[in-house]
């Protein structure tokens, strides 16, 4: 697959800390928001963001979460190899709660939808919000719409944008690549 830099680590980093300040600027005057990583992309992207949002307002108290949303996607048993979940980390109830679900890449919407029908056994949150670090707005096939985006990327149906990160990949950067598989 060839592929082509969007985005050094640099301008990652960047991103990140502005969407950090735009949720603290957004959120900071609400008790307790809950702040949910996507399993497996978005958990890289979450933390960076509570680590972000640490630094910023050290008073403040975030609540954590990582979510599975393996047997809640419409495609899991279309796929050609069994799903494998990853475990859900989620010690609080999100009755009521103000949540920002958070995302490396908004594509098609499916994953978000998935999401946000895993959300629900956790609590009916008072309202659920979205921060995507790429969205790839020309493709998406469900009406779901980023709250706090990173990047915007107008990429082709046949490409996928590639977010590596530092801790599993080596470095932080941002590819489009082809999609050559049939």
């Amino acid at each position: 697959m060839q592929s082509r830099l969007l985005w050094n680590g640099k301008h990652m980093q960047e991103r990140i800390q502005r969407l950090a300040i735009q949720v603290l600027e957004f959120h900071a005057q609400y008790p307790n928001p809950v702040l949910i990583g996507v399993q497996p992309r978005g958990t890289f992207l979450a933390h960076r963001i509570q680590e972000a949002l640490a630094q910023l307002a050290p008073e403040l108290s975030w609540d954590f979460g990582l979510l599975d949303i393996t047997f809640h996607r419409d495609d899991f048993r279309r796929r050609n190899k069994p799903a494998e979940p990853a475990a859900t980390q989620l010690s609080v109830s999100l009755e009521n709660r103000r949540v920002i679900l958070i995302d490396d890449v908004l594509y098609t919407g499916r994953t978000i939808r998935a999401a946000l029908d895993a959300l629900q056994s956790f609590g009916r949150p008072s309202s659920v919000q979205l921060l995507v670090l790429v969205d790839r707005r020309l493709t998406r096939e469900l009406p779901i719409q980023a709250d706090f985006v990173g990047f915007k990327a107008e990429s082709q149906s046949h490409q996928k944008i590639l977010v590596e990160w530092e801790e599993f990949h080596g470095q932080d950067q941002i590819l489009v690549a082809n999609d050559n598989t049939p």
